[in-house]
């Protein structure tokens, strides 16, 4: 099997290209951290549009936590996986203590991330929430809840990779669903990407300076 993407800006660039007609200059793009923001950098930067981070934390089961069971964002929205949940066994009180470790760190993320500075408009705007690919498609959805409850005009769920098919459960939760690839074979997002590696809270303050600042080159945060 062969990668599709050398790395998540070239997964940004092809991305920025299926959106062209869909975005423009007063479009919000809206990254899920951390993954996601090399990404819809290159997205943000095609379209000249503002660029801002929506923290969103899987909840994984118990034992398991690349398996999502749920997840949460920036605004106390919180998608659950009931079935996932039942098949794993899982109790309420054990997909609590979960729930709490993690809105723990969505809060750190949050403050790292933006420190003072508040939150990008999104009231009747066009948003784009971008990340570098999914597999349940858990944190898409928890952001797609956090952005609606601020009544956007409308909101693209923007992708480099994802499973064949997994746009149907994404019918009544976005507007748009758009896709560079869903190759039918998929067992990880990292497994598209030539090189994965670990997108650090330093590459995303760096990236996030670089977008705000409208320094291109950019400078350390």
């Amino acid at each position: 099997m062969y990668a599709l993407f050398k790395d998540r800006t070239e997964a940004g660039r092809l991305l920025a290209e299926r959106l062209r007609g869909l975005a423009s200059s007063d479009a919000l793009v809206l990254a899920l951290p951390r993954g996601g923001v090399p990404v819809a950098f290159e997205v943000a930067s095609a379209f000249g549009a503002e660029l801002d981070v929506l923290p969103v934390r899987k909840i994984g089961v118990p034992g398991h936590k690349e398996l999502a069971m749920g997840a949460i964002a920036s605004g106390d929205a919180l998608y659950v996986e009931r079935d996932t949940m039942h098949a794993a066994h899982v109790s309420q009180a054990q997909f609590d203590a979960v729930l709490a470790q993690e809105r723990i760190e969505l809060e750190r993320r949050e403050t790292l991330y933006r420190g003072n500075r508040p939150p990008a408009r999104i009231e009747g705007r066009t948003v784009l929430l971008v990340d570098d690919g999914i597999a349940t498609g858990a944190t898409m959805k928890a952001a797609a809840a956090a952005v609606r409850a601020h009544r956007p005009a409308r909101v693209i769920a923007a992708l480099p990779v994802a499973p064949a098919g997994i746009e149907g459960e994404f019918a009544d939760i976005v507007d748009v669903f758009v896709c560079v690839a869903q190759p039918s074979l998929f067992f990880s997002v990292g497994q598209h990407y030539e090189d994965f590696g670990e997108t650090t809270d330093d590459d995303v303050r760096d990236l996030l300076h670089r977008a705000w600042s409208g320094n291109e080159r950019g400078t350390p945060p």
